[in-house]
């Protein structure tokens, strides 16, 4: 699966100064529901973007059906003209046969036409030796009486009428010897031919087939592609709706802090004097959580302990929307950067066990993600302090080794990470 679009931020959910200490400033109402608001925006977008999903999907389901109903068509084609192949392939053997009978009679046939084109050329030299009909005459002149003439003539009529049945034979031999020579040609060619044509025809339906073979697979490819990125929609629009509520409580603390002001301003300005000095003596005298890196004085801390192994950037071709810190060492602590809300603490297909927490520093709205930790500390709705632990490094996720993967976005989170800012330079760093 691709990199999930995990990052989030919530504007004006830590913006109580009740929560920060002194160091932060209230975010009006006003702008906590413009902010919500835009949150709303985008949540309509994104179940837009996940209903032409859906559409998409169902379309190329459609297509999809269509294509094998095709390629089912194909089949029964393919299955006929291999049937055909196979009749014409034997008609073909059954012409060669047949051929090759007719081959001998033409052979027979041409024996029987030499041995005739001998006989009337013997008849010829006779003729022009003896002068033809003359040679008949003396036959019959050389009678002893009628009855002997009466046989010769009839003898000469028999001779003549088989020199005739000779010539008539040899044509009707010479007529058949060509005929048959043609409807061999004619037949063997016709064969070839259909056979030529379903050859023709079986290779073009196996193209067809392969092209719709094609055609699937690549609807299949897109509709995976879909399903993704589907997926990625919804856990967005879900994150979103964590902000949203965040942004919901947020309103709903600062109306009570309002509230709480006009009745008790003196009070509340005395307990948030003094949760700051007390804040500030904890963090002199060493206390609160334990952690590996010390805690800086500053609004941002050092958020682990160990080696600076990759900066905010391109990397591998793809953006590196953060800095990643590598450490060795067994249970090494992630920590809160700096004071704040947890907006959302859950495992994730790409970041693993990652944390959002959403700050409000000096008036300005940042959001942190940790993630690949091998254990988190901290739940949703958590408030939670500079330092503090809130989970255990580790290598959970899309990981190729043990590392904390460290984001910071000024202002509201939006899908194209365009808040993503890099944090050297304002978060301590190893």
């Amino acid at each position: 699966m691709k990199k999930t679009i995990c990052t989030l931020t919530i504007a004006g959910t830590v913006g109580l100064s009740s929560i920060f200490g002194g160091i932060v400033e209230a975010a009006s109402i006003s702008s906590l529901k413009d902010q919500q608001k835009q949150i709303q925006k985008e949540k309509s977008e994104i179940s837009s973007d996940i209903n032409d999903a859906d559409q998409k999907i169902d379309s190329l389901k459609e297509q999809q059906s269509g294509v094998k109903d095709e390629l089912t068509r194909l089949d029964f084609s393919i299955d006929d003209t291999h049937k055909k192949i196979g009749e014409k392939t034997a008609k073909l053997e059954e012409t060669k046969a047949e051929i090759t009978r007719l081959q001998e009679e033409i052979k027979v046939t041409k024996e029987r036409i030499n041995k005739r084109n001998e006989l009337l050329k013997e008849r010829a030299r006779n003729y022009q030796v003896t002068g033809g009909m003359v040679s008949y005459l003396d036959v019959l002149m050389g009678s002893k009486n009628f009855s002997d003439f009466i046989d010769r003539a009839n003898a000469v009529a028999t001779i003549m009428q088989a020199d005739q049945e000779i010539l008539k034979q040899h044509e009707a031999d010479k007529k058949s010897l060509e005929e048959n020579q043609i409807k061999v040609e004619e037949e063997l060619k016709s064969v070839q031919t259909m056979l030529a044509d379903l050859e023709k025809m079986n290779k073009q339906l196996n193209g067809q087939r392969a092209e719709k073979d094609q055609l699937l697979a690549s609807l299949k490819q897109q509709e995976e592609e879909i399903h993704e990125h589907k997926m990625e929609l919804q856990e967005e629009s879900q994150i979103l709706a964590a902000q949203a509520a965040a942004l919901q409580q947020a309103i709903a603390l600062e109306q009570k802090r309002q509230e709480e002001a006009r009745k008790a301003a003196e009070a509340a300005a005395a307990a948030a004097a003094a949760a700051a000095a007390a804040n500030n003596n904890t963090a002199e005298s060493g206390g609160g959580t334990a952690v590996t890196a010390p805690v800086s004085s500053g609004a941002f801390t050092q958020p682990a302990n160990g080696r600076f192994t990759s900066g905010f950037g391109f990397r591998d071709g793809r953006m590196h929307f953060g800095v990643d810190i590598a450490n060795r060492a067994a249970g090494v602590p992630i920590v809160a950067a700096a004071d704040g809300v947890v907006i959302d603490s859950y495992y994730s297909n790409s970041y693993g066990n990652v944390v959002f927490i959403a700050h409000s520093i000096n008036g300005q709205t940042y959001t942190t993600v940790s993630a690949h930790m091998e254990t988190r500390y901290v739940s949703s709705g958590a408030v939670v302090n500079k330092g503090q632990a809130i989970g255990i490094m580790g290598n959970t996720g899309d990981s190729s080794g043990k590392h904390l993967h460290f984001e910071l976005h000024r202002g509201q989170w939006n899908g194209s990470k365009s808040n993503a800012i890099n944090p050297v330079g304002i978060v301590p760093m190893p």
